[in-house]
C-alpha cells in the first residue's frame, strides 16, 4: 500500500521496471501510440490515486491532485478497457497487453511481480464482494477468470481461459475449467526455476 512519496517511487519504479527493462515511454511513443505509452500511464496513475487516497493529510491541493489523476486514470481505464481497482495490486505490476476486458475488483488483494495478460477477470462487476489473496510472482494466462472468494499461492501460473474457482497451493500450474493443477514448479540443485 502506498503511504507516502517514497513507496510512489518505489511502487513506480517497479512497474517501470517489469515493462521493457525499465524504458519510460519517449515522445515516439505518444506519436506512433504504442501500447506501452497507454499501459506506463494507466499504471502512474493509478499509483497516483492510491497515493492521494491514501494520504494522511486532506487539503485542497491533495484533492486537486486526487481529481486530476482521477480523471485521467478513469479515461484511459474506458479506453484500454482495464479496470482496476485503486490499492488492490502491489509493486512491480505488469500489465503485458492491451486488448480484452481486464477487470480487478475491489476484494481482491494481488502480490509483488505479478503479469496479468489481456481479458482477466476477477470476480463480478455488480455480484457480491469477493474476497481474493492473490501471492507474490504470479502469472495469469489470457483470459483467465477469479470467481469467488480464493486463495492464490505465490509463484503460480494461471493458464489460458482457466477457470479458478477454488483455493491454489504454491508453485503450481493450473489450467482448465475448472481450472485444475497440472504440475508443480520445482527447483533442482543449482539451477534457476523455469
Amino acid at each position: 500500500m502506498i503511504k507516502n512519496k517514497e513507496d510512489l517511487k518505489y511502487f513506480l519504479t517497479s512497474d517501470v521496471k517489469r515493462h521493457l527493462g525499465g524504458a519510460k515511454p519517449s515522445m515516439k511513443d505518444w506519436l506512433l501510440k504504442n501500447e506501452w505509452w497507454y499501459i506506463y500511464h494507466l499504471l502512474y496513475h493509478l499509483r497516483h490515486v492510491e497515493y492521494y487516497t491514501n494520504c494522511n493529510g486532506i487539503t485542497i491541493l491533495n484533492k486537486l491532485c486526487y481529481l486530476y489523476h482521477f480523471v485521467l486514470y478513469k479515461r484511459l481505464s474506458f479506453k484500454l478497457h482495464i479496470y482496476i481497482y485503486p490499492n488492490t495490486c502491489g509493486y512491480g505490476l505488469k500489465i503485458s497487453h492491451c486488448g480484452d476486458f481486464t477487470h480487478i475488483a475491489k476484494g481482491v488483494t494481488i502480490g509483488n511481480n505479478c503479469e496479468i495478460l489481456p481479458g482477466v477477470v476477477f470476480g463480478k462487476k455488480n455480484g457480491p464482494s469477493v474476497k481474493t489473496i492473490v501471492g507474490d510472482n504470479c502469472s495469469f494466462g489470457l483470459g483467465a477468470r477469479i470467481l469467488g472468494t480464493v486463495r492464490i499461492g505465490n509463484n503460480v501460473t494461471i493458464g489460458a481461459n482457466a477457470v479458478i474457482t477454488k483455493d491454489i497451493p504454491d508453485n503450481a500450474v493450473v489450467g482448465g475449467v475448472p481450472a485444475k493443477i497440472i504440475r508443480f514448479k520445482f527447483r533442482e540443485f543449482g539451477t534457476p526455476e523455469t
